[in-house]
């Protein structure tokens, strides 16, 4: 155990992420290191005693909507880092706290003062990163910064012990997001439709971040770029566009001229991961937009879709691997890409893995960007509306399989709470075009699946090195999926017939989008179960060790598993915790085995990652409870879980 937490400190030491202080052992980054493994190697919480953890604090962050204009698009789903003693995280308005980790106590908060009289495509912050000044001296005005996104489009950069602006970054302690991104925004709209959800990567004395754009307006938004600045001063030191602007990048000529002008998004919303030995920035991109009508588009829209390796130092293209040709699907890049340490054929390679909302896993060497399981270029289906060209392949790995559904929906797969609903849901699935993953999306209602929920969302996986498993949790959620054409596209927003679809304008395209999970009159999916699942997976043989459901309905008193956002972590003593799913409950699941080991509501929805950390001999396991906008419990929760003293 000692070499273990030993290894543990002196990785986190060089790397510009520091764990402080000796009695810190813990969680130093959002996902839990900078490679994202999501992974502790922390033993005193055990499958032996993990039924017995309780209650140790509880903090509240007071937002619970107060002077919001649109609370429901807001969700709280941080997950806290850990440095000398204190929990550091942003509330659902991107306020940020620091909490005392041993008392739940508040040690101070500091007010972005965002703007909360706007609507955002995505109100959310799902935490903050640390860069602890190599230079100078610990007693210092910001030696230790707390770097945060806002939801108006800023970065923050805090005093670590005070919460202040360090006044040296930016003008007075911010960057201003929007410069340089080709806007939308106008003073006077109401809809902010770019912002930075995910906490920024640091490598070198750079802060990276990626971004979040709003999806689905027009074929020109809001540009997808990664930018570093320096840690210190704020300046700007290199930018990288996924989209190819000039003939000088190699993959320019795969682009139509025109809409290579035009063409926006392919944004990096989710996480990055930094390799701070090699220098090197895994970055995963999204659609460019829009994302279901591709027409203004053509070709594969390379580096959209990708796993791409930039070079820390001038943001320059190492390596990329695309994995999705021509999105037509909101099959964005999700996850955080995972640094992993997989072993294959008999060595140990420093990969890079990537979940997909697609339901696969992709493994990559972090040098060349070689799958180790092979890559197959295979058919899909080409039905599609005039104007559009598909792709004509997609990429398959070989290896593992699918941890999702893929197939085609037929009426052998409908499922009701009694005999009304499982004929309305067979009714309802022979009316629709289904021809299983990659089938483009036309005028006529098409059910897509995997849904664009995923598959792997946000939360991304854990890998336990030593046991050489992935842990997953991914849903089984079709959804229908059409496009409008513009003469009929406000008709069909207000028609009831379409009361609950989501609408969206696809601006510089002739079509709309509308689209909603394929479900019930009673509401609940119109597939069966499980319509969520956790699942472990043996990277070194690419197979599936073990998948079980992942959550329980209210409605009935069966595990068929429930939608979920957030994700696992994973404990160097064989325990796999986690929340995500969308009955408020906090699990606890054997890594061998998936055996339930501990089960507890939260006093809201758990979309969010848990993480966990010790100070002196006492191990906790820390959770954002905040809901999920219309679809969980609502709260303010952060609570803090750990064995009786």
């Amino acid at each position: 155990m000692r070499n273990v937490l030993i290894a543990a400190l002196l990785f986190v030491l060089v790397t510009d992420v520091t764990a402080g202080s000796a009695a810190d052992v813990g969680w130093p980054a959002y996902g839990g290191d900078a490679g994202g493994t999501r992974h502790s190697p922390l033993t005193r919480i055990t499958p032996a005693n993990v039924a017995s953890l309780e209650v140790a604090w509880m903090f509240r962050t007071g937002e619970l909507g107060q002077g919001v204009k649109d609370w429901r698009r807001s969700a709280f789903e941080a997950t806290p880092i850990l440095h000398d003693g204190t929990l550091y995280l942003t509330t659902s308005a991107t306020d940020v706290v620091a909490v005392d980790a041993v008392t739940g106590q508040l040690r101070w908060r500091h007010d972005s003062e965002s703007r909360k009289d706007l609507h955002y495509s995505d109100g959310v912050s799902r935490g903050v990163s640390l860069w602890v000044d190599p230079v100078s001296a610990a007693e210092t005005t910001c030696h230790a910064r707390i770097f945060a996104p806002t939801l108006d489009g800023r970065l923050l950069a805090l005093d670590a012990k005070n919460g202040n602006p360090c006044l040296d970054f930016g003008e007075n302690g911010a960057v201003d997001l929007l410069r340089d991104v080709r806007s939308q925004f106008e003073e006077g709209d109401e809809w902010r439709d770019y912002l930075v959800t995910s906490p920024p990567a640091i490598l070198d004395g750079k802060v990276i971040v990626g971004s979040s754009v709003g999806d689905n307006r027009a074929v020109v938004e809001e540009l997808g770029i990664v930018r570093a600045f320096d840690a210190r001063s704020g300046k700007l030191v290199w930018s990288w566009d996924p989209i190819p602007r000039d003939a000088s990048n190699p993959v320019f000529a795969e682009w139509d001229p025109q809409g290579v002008a035009n063409a926006s998004a392919a944004n990096a919303w989710a996480p990055l991961s930094v390799d701070p030995q090699r220098h090197l920035v895994f970055v995963p991109t999204g659609s460019a937009s829009p994302d279901f009508f591709g027409g203004e588009r053509p070709g594969d829209n390379r580096w959209a879709n990708s796993i791409v390796a930039l070079d820390g130092e001038t943001g320059s293209l190492r390596w990329g691997q695309q994995l999705v040709h021509h999105d037509l699907w909101d099959y964005d890049l999700a996850s955080q890409p995972t640094l992993a340490k997989v072993e294959h054929e008999g060595r140990r390679i420093d990969a890079v893995i990537q979940a997909t909302k697609t339901g696969f896993l992709y493994t990559f060497d972090r040098d060349s960007g070689e799958p180790l399981f092979p890559i197959e270029e295979r058919p899909v289906p080409q039905d599609a509306v005039p104007g559009e060209k598909p792709s004509l392949t997609q990429p398959f790995p070989s290896a593992p399989p699918s941890l999702v559904r893929q197939t085609p929906v037929t009426t052998d797969d409908a499922w009701g709470l009694g005999l009304f609903d499982w004929l309305a849901c067979r009714k309802r699935i022979a009316a629709m075009r289904s021809e299983g993953i990659f089938q483009p999306p036309t005028v006529a209602d098409s059910i897509m699946q995997p849904g664009n929920a995923g598959g792997s969302n946000w939360g991304g996986i854990a890998f336990d090195a030593q046991r050489q498993i992935a842990i997953a949790n991914t849903m089984n959620l079709p959804f229908v999926v059409a496009l409008v054409p513009r003469e009929q596209w406000q008709q069909q927003r207000e028609s009831p017939a379409y009361e609950g679809f989501e609408f969206a304008r696809q601006n510089g395209t002739p079509y709309g989008m509308r689209r909603t999970v394929l479900k019930s009159p009673l509401g609940i999916p119109c597939v069966k179960p499980p319509w969520g699942t956790l699942t472990a997976v043996d990277m070194a043989k690419g197979t599936i060790k073990w998948q079980i459901p992942l959550g329980n309905t209210p409605l009935i008193p069966l595990n068929l598993g429930m939608p979920n956002l957030g994700g696992p972590i994973v404990t160097a003593s064989g325990l796999v915790f986690i929340a995500a799913s969308f009955d408020d409950h906090l699990r606890a699941f054997a890594t061998e085995t998936g055996k339930l080991l501990w089960d507890v509501k939260l006093p809201a929805g758990g979309q969010a990652t848990p993480m966990t950390y010790a100070i002196g001999d006492r191990q906790y396991l820390v959770i954002a409870a905040g809901g999920y906008k219309g679809d969980t419990t609502r709260g303010d929760y952060l609570v803090a879980y750990a064995l009786p003293q």
